[in-house]
């Protein structure tokens, strides 16, 4: 495979029309913000929506780039984790919004991992019928994966993201150096959806990562690992953007990009989007899940799974409900999918095949899929 490419600034365009928008990604770009937000701004004032977490770690960089580029903000700082993409938050952060005189010349940030990114893209979907906002995502995860292509929304008790929209950022603005504070356990969480673009269409990309995959999740890697972190996101991205173009509102290829998520949703809900599991700990048990219904199937060699099983292992990533550690069943699992957002007519659509396959497949066996989350638990 070929080396790692430098870590030179890149900017790619999401291509939809007149609501295109540029992905720049890089390192140390939270100091030299200014230069890619202002010209974005109807007005010089943003809403900054961020969780404390990533305040503690990154706030002070984000606020002396705002003021040294004479741009107002407002900040909103939530709490971290799943459970703020509720119902309750988000009435409770577009109030703030309001009272706070937020109006169509001002701009939303996301300032954070995929919870706020979704959070404060639904709200900028919502407020005042829709406004302008700007994706700067923090975590592996919303870099490579939910801070592109416009998916905004919360959770429901019946489910995951089942109340949210189709809403386009202007841009997204990536800094790869946001990784440097950022737990093994979540760069292990993100390191999932990065793996899901190699398994999707990629089997080279699936190789590099094989071979670079624990340069991404260590942060002691140094520059190498900054290299490979950019690369990785890059990639990802180019290979998210590319499908997005084709297929925005997910009514054909984009559903690929939920290889895993079927399974993992189910895993999710089961574990009451607590801190037990993770998105991207359940996408990575969703994944070797699926790979083992393609081989029961007959869509993918036995070789794919042991491959993608064996990477996760490597790298320290859970690949079996039972390392959860919460007891369930796999009746309750069938139940939260036959509520997934993807159900259509009454059937589960599901990603399945080998690495570099995989397409989605309806009136699957529901016995296999049964079986399978029986195995695994």
């Amino acid at each position: 495979m070929p080396d790692t490419p430098n870590t030179t600034t890149q900017t790619m365009t999401l291509d939809l029309g007149d609501r295109s928008y540029d992905i720049h990604i890089g390192s140390q770009l939270l100091e030299t913000i200014g230069t890619q937000l202002t010209p974005l701004l109807k007005a010089k004032r943003v809403f900054v929506v961020s969780e404390s977490t990533v305040m503690a770690h990154q706030g002070d960089r984000l606020k002396a780039a705002l003021e040294n580029s004479a741009i107002e903000a407002k900040w909103f700082v939530l709490n971290p984790g799943e459970a703020t993409k509720s119902t309750a938050q988000y009435e409770s952060l577009v109030s703030g919004l309001l009272a706070a005189g937020i109006d169509r010349s001002d701009t939303i940030v996301a300032f954070g991992g995929g919870v706020i990114g979704d959070l404060a893209g639904f709200a900028a979907a919502t407020v005042l019928r829709g406004i302008n906002f700007v994706q700067i995502p923090t975590t592996l995860l919303a870099q490579v994966d939910s801070s592109v292509g416009g998916k905004t929304g919360i959770n429901m008790p019946q489910g995951k993201n089942l109340l949210g929209a189709f809403y386009q950022p202007k841009a997204v603005i990536i800094d790869v150096s946001t990784l440097e504070t950022l737990p093994r356990r979540e760069l292990l969480a993100g390191y999932a959806e990065v793996v899901k673009y190699g398994v999707i269409n990629d089997p080279d990309f699936f190789s590099w990562l094989e071979i670079n995959g624990q340069k991404i999740i260590d942060r002691e890697a140094g520059p190498a690992g900054t290299k490979a972190r950019t690369h990785a996101v890059a990639h990802s991205c180019a290979a998210k953007a590319r499908i997005v173009a084709e297929d925005e509102r997910e009514t054909g290829k984009r559903a690929l990009l939920n290889l895993g998520h079927t399974f993992g949703h189910a895993l999710e809900a089961e574990c009451g989007y607590s801190g037990i599991l993770l998105h991207g700990e359940a996408v990575a048990i969703g994944m070797i899940m699926a790979l083992e219904a393609s081989v029961r199937l007959g869509l993918a060699k036995t070789n794919d799974l042991e491959r993608v099983e064996a990477h996760f292992t490597a790298v320290g990533m859970k690949t079996s409900a039972r390392e959860i550690g919460r007891a369930m069943t796999a009746d309750a699992l069938m139940v939260h999918m036959t509520k997934d957002k993807k159900v259509e007519a009454g059937t589960i659509g599901f990603v399945l095949g080998g690495i570099g396959s995989a397409a989605v497949h309806r009136g699957v066996d529901l016995e296999i899929i049964h079986a399978v989350l029986h195995d695994s638990l």
